[in-house]
C-alpha cells in the first residue's frame, strides 16, 4: 500500500519520471494490513484506553456487524461485488468491536458476501488473537447472523466458552427501537465518516482497506479528541 504525495505539477508522485520528482517531497510507504502491525498497535492502544476508564485490557463482550460501502474505479479492479439488500456496489466491512466501540478485528470482502458467511472467517481471525482477547465470552449480532452460526461458535470455540446471541427487533413495535449492545457498533461505523479515506473504498487491495480501518482507530485513540465513555 502506497501513499502518493502530489507533485508541484499536480500529478501523483508515483507517475512522475524519476528525474522530475521533487526531492523534498518523497513518496511515503505505509505498512500493509498483511503483516498485522497496525492491528497490533490498535489492540495495544485500545487496551491503554480501556484501563483508565475502569476496564480490563481484554474485553468480555464483542459486537458484530457489517457495512457496505461504494467502491471506486481503483477498487473495482478486484474483490468488488453487489449487495442486493443495501443496493450498493463495492465492498463490505465486517467488524467485531467491544462495548466501548473499539475495533477488535476487521475484515473486508466484496459486497456480495453474506454477513453470516463472512462471520465464520471473522471468528477464526479473531481466535488467532486469543492471547490479546482471552476474556472474550459473549458476542451480540443482529438477525442477519441467525442460523447455524451460533452453533458453530459454541461448538468450535467450546474451550473458551464463546457464545453468540442474536438480538432481534420486536415485530410488534413500529419505528426505531434501541437494541441492547447493537447500537455500539453502529457508532463505530459512524466514526469512519471522520476519516476521508473511509467514506468510500478507494483501495486496490482489501488488505489496504483493513489497514485504513485500523489507522482510523489509531488516530482516534492517539489524538486529543475525547471518545465518549459509556457504562
Amino acid at each position: 500500500m502506497r501513499y502518493s504525495v502530489p507533485s508541484r505539477t499536480g500529478a501523483p508522485g508515483t507517475t512522475c519520471p524519476l528525474t522530475s520528482r521533487p526531492r523534498e517531497r518523497p513518496t511515503t510507504t505505509l505498512p500493509s494490513g498483511d503483516d498485522g502491525l497496525l492491528q497490533s498497535i490498535c489492540t495495544e492502544l485500545g487496551g491503554d484506553y480501556r484501563e483508565p476508564v475502569g476496564r480490563q485490557r481484554s474485553p468480555i463482550v464483542g459486537i458484530l456487524d457489517a457495512q457496505s460501502v461504494k467502491g471506486t474505479a481503483v477498487s473495482a479492479t478486484a474483490d468488488t461485488g453487489y449487495d442486493a439488500g443495501k443496493k450498493v456496489k463495492g465492498r463490505k466491512r465486517h467488524l467485531v468491536v467491544d462495548t466501548l466501540g473499539l475495533v477488535l478485528s476487521a475484515w473486508v470482502t466484496s459486497a456480495q458476501w453474506q454477513d453470516r458467511t463472512a462471520a465464520y472467517w471473522l471468528f477464526v481471525r479473531l481466535h488467532m488473537d486469543i492471547v490479546d482477547f482471552f476474556r472474550l465470552k459473549t458476542f451480540f449480532a443482529d438477525g442477519g447472523y441467525a442460523g447455524e452460526l451460533a452453533g458453530f461458535v459454541k461448538n468450535q470455540f467450546r474451550k473458551w466458552g464463546w457464545q453468540l446471541r442474536i438480538v432481534k427487533k420486536d415485530k410488534n413495535v413500529n419505528g426505531f427501537v434501541l437494541q441492547p449492545k447493537r447500537w455500539i457498533v453502529e457508532r463505530t461505523f459512524a466514526c469512519f465518516d471522520s476519516c476521508r479515506r473511509l467514506t468510500r473504498d478507494y483501495e486496490r487491495k482489501t488488505t489496504s482497506s483493513e489497514a485504513f480501518i485500523y489507522l482510523c482507530q489509531i488516530r482516534l485513540l492517539a489524538s486529543d479528541v475525547e471518545i465518549p465513555k459509556f457504562k
